[in-house]
């Protein structure tokens, strides 16, 4: 069976394309690019699959397992994204992007239907997630349907047209989303416009959210865009320019400092050291393009992963024919980091914007969100970790 090489690509707030297949199929090859190589090997995506619909409602002729039906008990019918993070206390948030609710037609991509929200938020204790991930309850207002939490002027799109959640951690004594507040889609270069990114907070398990004034990137920041993740009492922050055109940049902070932007570190690797208070020190480790991202510490492989939405339009190189999602490994995080291998499948539809459960920290099974443009939901899909030396 051949890889999808192919250059349709369900790109987030593009033309939609025509939804023909939803099988999911993944095949079981990879396509490399890149020659670098961390010591004792690489890791593998293999035998990826898809489990479940995470959101919405499912489409005629479809076959995979839809615990949720968000679109009947939550009115969220089309959505993307799908960040998930752990709350503590067996508890999973769960954030997902522009929303829609009733008379959503699935086929005509995002933005089509009632209520728009830029922004909602679910709730899951599942941890089970081999027939799907369960959302037992989502942040709702008083009829019933999921808010909106990060704050998304709609009335005026030429000023501020939309708030997107990037990436969310738990920090000390609260929740935290990072969140681009976002003016222009499709802008040159692979750029999103923003007027600024920041943090929203939450202190009660998720109910009530504010946001941190405290913590602002501007238009241009290296870190419009981020993904989370923990080790060693730090919290590791990669990020980028809004959008799929830039390279990655390296941050970190204590989970005390998470509010306060001057103690945040970045990782200059001309000087080989981390730089407190001055994002322009931060130097790429991984080249452009990256997309939307995702990261995680397997510590049963004792590597790094992050996966991350790639348009081939952005690259040069053009190290893959087509767009898609890849992946890359790492012992360190400041690298150097493995070549990047695209995730294959086996329908035309590659998808956007893959976000990593924490329960992929232990073991070989990797499980990640999925956002197709088309019927614009969200799916739970796994993969096998396997290392090569």
């Amino acid at each position: 069976m051949g890889c999808f090489t192919g250059t349709k690509f369900m790109m987030k707030r593009s033309v939609p394309h025509t939804f023909l297949t939803f099988l999911f199929i993944a095949a079981g090859c990879a396509v490399a690019a890149q020659s670098h190589k961390p010591p004792d090997g690489e890791i593998e995506l293999v035998d990826i699959r898809p489990l479940a619909r995470v959101t919405g409602g499912s489409l005629p002729g479809e076959t995979l397992p839809n615990p949720n039906r968000t679109d009947v008990r939550f009115d969220v019918a089309g959505t993307d994204l799908g960040i998930v993070w752990e709350m503590g206390k067996g508890r999973f948030g769960v954030f997902f992007g522009d929303t829609n609710g009733a008379g959503f037609q699935a086929g005509k991509g995002g933005g089509n239907g009632s209520n728009w929200r830029s922004n909602v938020l679910g709730f899951s204790a599942d941890t089970l997630l081999e027939d799907g991930m369960t959302i037992d309850q989502m942040a709702v207002d008083d009829s019933g349907r999921a808010r909106e939490i990060c704050a998304g002027a709609h009335a005026n799109p030429r000023v501020y047209q939309t708030s997107i959640p990037t990436a969310a951690i738990h920090a000390g004594n609260g929740d935290f989303v990072h969140y681009m507040n976002i003016y222009k889609w499709n802008a040159p270069g692979g750029r999103w416009l923003t007027n600024f990114s920041s943090l929203y907070g939450s202190y009660d398990g998720g109910r009530n959210w504010e946001r941190v004034t405290g913590v602002t990137f501007d238009s241009n920041s290296r870190f419009s865009q981020i993904c989370y993740a923990k080790k060693d009492n730090w919290i590791y922050m990669i990020g980028s320019l809004s959008g799929r055109g830039s390279a990655a940049y390296l941050a970190r902070f204590r989970e005390a400092d998470i509010t306060r932007h001057n103690r945040y570190e970045y990782w200059n690797g001309t000087l080989h050291r981390w730089v407190q208070g001055r994002e322009s020190s931060a130097t790429p480790v991984i080249p452009a393009p990256v997309g939307e991202a995702s990261l995680i510490f397997n510590k049963t492989l004792q590597r790094w992963i992050i996966l991350y939405s790639y348009d081939a339009r952005q690259d040069p190189a053009r190290h893959f024919s087509g767009n898609g999602l890849v992946y890359r490994d790492a012992v360190t995080l400041q690298g150097p980091w493995s070549r990047a291998k695209m995730i294959p499948v086996r329908d035309s539809l590659p998808g956007y914007a893959p976000f990593i459960h924490p329960l992929s920290e232990k073991g070989t099974s990797l499980f990640y969100t999925r956002s197709i443009w088309g019927p614009y939901n969200v799916f739970l899909m796994k993969a096998t970790l396997q290392m090569h030396q």
